[in-house]
C-alpha cells in the first residue's frame, strides 16, 4: 500500500489557527472546490512522501514553547487514504505535546465525519483521528460564499467547531469566540 504524500509544510504560520503553528498540507482531495487556493494538492501523488523522517522533523519543529500547535489541511486530511496516514502522527503529537492544539480543516461536514450523514469519509480510523484533534473547521469552500474577513475560514458556510465538545454532544458546537454567520 502506498503511503500518504504531503504537498507542503509551513513553519511558524499564524494564518491557519491561533498562535504560531506548524502547518501540514496533505496531498489528495476529491472535493475539487471551485476557487480552491491549493488545487495542486488535489492529486494524491503530488508532493513528497510523508515518511518517518518528515514526522520527526515536524515533531522537532513543534517542540518550542512558542509553537501553539499543529494544523492539518490539504488537499483533504479526511480522505480515507490520508486519515490512515495521519492517525499515527496525530497520536504522536498528542502524546508528546498534550498542551498543544491540533486543528483540522476538512471539506466534509462534522455530521458526515461522525457518520450522522452518509459519506465516503468514514473508515476504521475516523473516530480516533477526530478524537485526537481539538478544533474542526468543516465544510467545503464555496466560492459564491467567499468572505476574506472571516477568521480561519474561507466561506461563510464553514464552521469553526470545538471538536471535543462537539463529539461529546454528538452535535456541532462552535468554538468559543466564533459563531454562526
Amino acid at each position: 500500500m502506498r503511503g500518504m504524500n504531503y504537498a507542503q509544510i509551513f513553519d511558524c504560520d499564524c494564518g491557519n489557527g491561533p498562535g504560531m503553528r506548524e502547518i501540514l498540507f496533505v496531498s489528495g482531495c476529491r472535493h475539487r472546490c471551485e476557487g480552491c487556493f491549493n488545487e495542486q494538492a488535489w492529486d494524491f501523488s503530488f508532493g513528497e512522501p510523508f515518511t518517518k523522517d518528515v514526522e520527526e522533523q515536524l515533531l522537532k519543529k513543534l517542540s518550542p514553547s512558542y509553537i501553539a500547535g499543529l494544523t492539518l489541511l490539504g488537499g483533504e486530511p479526511m480522505e480515507i487514504e490520508n486519515q490512515r496516514g495521519l492517525l499515527p502522527f496525530a497520536k504522536r503529537v498528542r502524546e508528546q505535546f498534550p498542551n498543544k492544539t491540533i486543528w483540522l480543516f476538512s471539506g466534509f461536514l462534522f455530521e458526515e465525519l461522525t457518520g450522522q450523514k452518509p459519506s465516503r469519509c468514514r473508515c476504521e480510523v475516523t473516530d480516533e483521528l477526530l478524537g485526537a484533534c481539538d478544533v474542526l473547521v468543516d465544510g467545503p469552500f464555496i466560492l459564491a460564499q467567499k468572505d476574506i474577513s472571516l477568521k480561519f475560514r474561507g466561506s461563510t458556510n464553514q464552521r469553526v467547531l470545538d471538536l471535543k465538545r462537539s463529539l461529546a454532544a454528538k452535535t456541532p458546537v462552535w468554538l468559543a469566540g466564533y459563531s454562526e454567520p
